[in-house]
């Protein structure tokens, strides 16, 4: 419906509410230090479209948040051509790790998903099923020497879907490749967001500090791809069932799209390390944890998953055998989405929930919001798997829950990620007990959700590791 009528189903449309903040600075130092407790505050405070200004006289930037449902299905789904990635962070993310399919847009974005959606089909994703279930294995084998048997389940998690990731991409070449990703990205992922969220940067040429640090990770990280990319090149890649995804992107090619140039692939190659590991990372990190504090819904994970594999190691075709678990994951991620925050900026003047939306405005999205809206999450901070039966899941609106994004943009991978997810956790309970030892672990938004403390966890063994 268009804006330029004065009257929306007898009502006047108007501004969206705003959110009090401090005369000089907005809700800047709010949105610092606790982002997502503050669109939790401005939802709880003024419904599903609210305004937050942030940031000083001059250069403030002014967030028009939406929290519903139908409003993140409005805009990622039925009006995706008005809301683009346009927005600063956006930008910084690109400036640093190219753009790929995460950043792109237009041609160009399209031209990319052609070329890439072959390699993500369930038949090809099902064939990395056992590069998860050999990376998990050696994981919880790593766990007999664990320190009076307490083990930080962020860590660990971290470290297994960055080497089950790296195996599935690069093939052989994941030592090194790890070891690059584990030095380079945090620095890296902390200079975007400093960047992302501030009203003013200098430009990156500049030596600074900040700077050079970033320059230099980034060397680094560019080095190390752009090698095993010419190594690949060089070898002629030719795709074949079983290559490594590096392999099989550069082979990639298409008559209207031709292929990627090694720009193009060290872009896809580094959204796809970036993306791939660190939202699995958080699903897994948070699913141990909550089964930690809930014995009673870790057992009926557990027998599920002895119900099902016995002692052989899980297989893709698992996933539909595995209902309960799959529920698990879905809960954790409800509460714990790995995209807590998307961004947009309209393009045209629009309307959502009677509040105008203006041309060029940044548009938030807060699946940490919506996912617990209490209009369709009942004691929204209650862990409880049950919330995701066929029946639950059919009678709810479809954007109450949106971990992977949604419409033309949704992501890419999301299948891979859940079929990396449930073999991981079905192994990973089928060995070891948890007992949380952290009870609670404070998060925030940054590219992805992430932990700012430990997620300690006491694990008991109840089998040899395979």
């Amino acid at each position: 419906m268009s804006v330029d009528s004065a009257v929306s189903n007898g009502a006047e449309r108007a501004a969206a509410p705003q959110l009090a903040g401090l005369p000089l600075l907005g809700s800047l130092l709010d949105l610092t230090s606790d982002s997502l407790g503050t669109y939790l505050r401005a939802q709880h405070r003024h419904g599903d479209v609210v305004r937050i200004s942030a940031g000083p006289p001059g250069l403030r930037a002014e967030l028009h948040c939406v929290f519903s449902p139908e409003g993140a299905q409005r805009v990622l789904a039925s009006e995706s051509a008005n809301f683009r990635k346009d927005n600063p962070f956006y930008q910084e993310i690109r400036d640093s790790f190219g753009n790929g399919l995460l950043t792109s847009q237009d041609e160009d974005y399209l031209r990319q998903r052609r070329l890439v959606q072959p390699l993500f089909t369930k038949r090809r994703v099902d064939g990395y099923a056992a590069a998860v279930a050999a990376e998990t294995a050696q994981t919880l084998e790593s766990w007999q020497e664990a320190v009076d048997s307490v083990v930080d389940v962020q860590v660990e998690m971290t470290h297994l879907a960055l080497r089950a990731v790296a195996r599935i991409l690069f093939g052989t070449d994941v030592e090194a490749t790890v070891a690059v990703v584990d030095r380079c990205f945090p620095v890296i992922t902390e200079y975007v967001l400093r960047r992302g969220y501030s009203p003013a940067n200098v430009p990156r040429s500049w030596p600074t500090p900040a700077n050079r640090r970033a320059a230099a990770a980034l060397d680094e990280l560019y080095g190390v791809c752009d090698r095993i990319i010419a190594e690949r090149r060089g070898a002629g890649a030719v795709a074949r069932e079983g290559e490594d995804l590096l392999t099989l992107l550069a082979a990639a090619q298409s008559t209207d799209d031709a292929s990627f140039d090694a720009d193009e692939l060290r872009e896809q190659v580094l959204i796809f390390l970036l993306a791939g590991h660190e939202t699995t990372a958080t699903s897994l990190t948070f699913a141990l944890h909550l089964l930690a504090k809930d014995p009673a819904s870790q057992d009926r994970a557990r027998e599920e998953v002895s119900r099902v594999l016995g002692d052989r190691t899980p297989e893709a075709a698992d996933l539909e055998r595995l209902p309960y678990l799959t529920q698990v994951l879905k809960e954790a991620m409800r509460l714990f989405p790995a995209a807590p925050v998307i961004g947009r900026q309209a393009v045209a003047e629009a309307e959502i929930d009677g509040h105008v939306i203006p041309a060029g405005a940044t548009v938030i999205l807060a699946p940490w919001v919506t996912h617990r809206h209490p209009e369709h999450w009942p004691d929204p901070e209650r862990f409880d798997p049950d919330r995701f039966t066929p029946e639950a899941e059919a009678a709810r609106a479809r954007y109450a829950w949106f971990p992977f994004g949604g419409g033309p943009r949704a992501c890419i991978g999301q299948h891979f990620s859940m079929l990396e997810s449930v073999i991981a956790l079905a192994m990973t309970l089928r060995a070891y007990a948890f007992e949380a030892v952290d009870t609670e672990v404070p998060v925030a938004a940054g590219i992805t959700l992430r932990a700012t403390g430990p997620a300690r966890c006491r694990i008991r063994p109840l089998r040899p590791a395979p």
